[in-house]
Formats: C-alpha cells, structure tokens, sequence
C-alpha cells in the first residue's frame, strides 16, 4: 500500500499544474503510441494507396492525383515524423524528471530501512550479549 504522505507524492514537478504543452505532448505521445493509431493508421495509408491505385488504372492517359510512388503521401509522412518525434521526445523528458524523483525517493526510504535494520542487529546483538553475560 502507497503511503499518501510520502515525499514523491508532494514533489513540485509531480504536482505542478500542467501547461497546455505538455497536455498536448502527453496526449499525442499516448494516443499516437498505442495500437489503435497504428491500425488507424494503416488503413488510412493503405486507402490513400489503393485509391491512387485505382485512378492510375482508370486514368492511364491522363495524370493521377498522387501518381506512384505517391510523392504526397510521402511529404505528409515525412511531416507527421518532423512533427511528433519533438512531441514525443518532450513528453518523454517529463517522463524521466518524474522518474528520476521517484528513484530518488526509493533510494531514501532504501537507506533509512538499513538504518533502521542495522539499529535492530545492534540491539539484537547487545540483547544477545547481556543475556549471555
């Protein structure tokens, strides 16, 4: 069970009121990593090919929309990356700020339990030697 009073918890970084940035990175990096995104996704692409597709067979005289190898479909693409790896990358950097404080604070609470492990070895053993002596 999770002490709600712990130091974590009322860290500013974990409790700071969010900014409209990163909301947005946190939403974009959740929504553009999960599998539905990339079923979506997917299809998306793979209506865009076949559509292009079909006019090119149709239309073989004339100039399809997006003629292969779909050179506009490649400029979105390239956009959407140009576009969410910054996002990504800055969701993630608030990600390790709260991961490093939760480390910081396991690495207390770790050290005061072998403070405290040691105090008790220390009165075992004087029990242990005033009973013997």
């Amino acid at each position: 069970m999770v002490n709600k009073d712990n130091k974590a918890q009322k860290h500013p970084i974990l409790t700071a009121k969010r900014t409209f940035g990163q909301k947005a990175s946190d939403l974009i990096t959740y929504w553009a990593g999960s599998w539905v995104f990339i079923f979506l996704f997917l299809l998306i692409l793979l209506l865009w090919i076949a559509t292009n597709a079909y006019f090119l067979i149709q239309y073989e005289i004339g100039k399809p929309w997006d003629p292969y190898p779909f050179i506009l479909l490649n400029l979105f693409l390239s956009m959407l990356a140009a576009i969410q790896a910054p996002v990504i990358l800055m969701s993630q950097n608030r990600q390790i700020q709260k991961d490093r404080i939760r480390s910081e604070y396991d690495y207390a609470v770790n050290r005061k339990a072998e403070r405290e492990i040691t105090d008790i070895k220390q009165l075992i053993l004087e029990l242990y030697t005033h009973k013997k002596g």
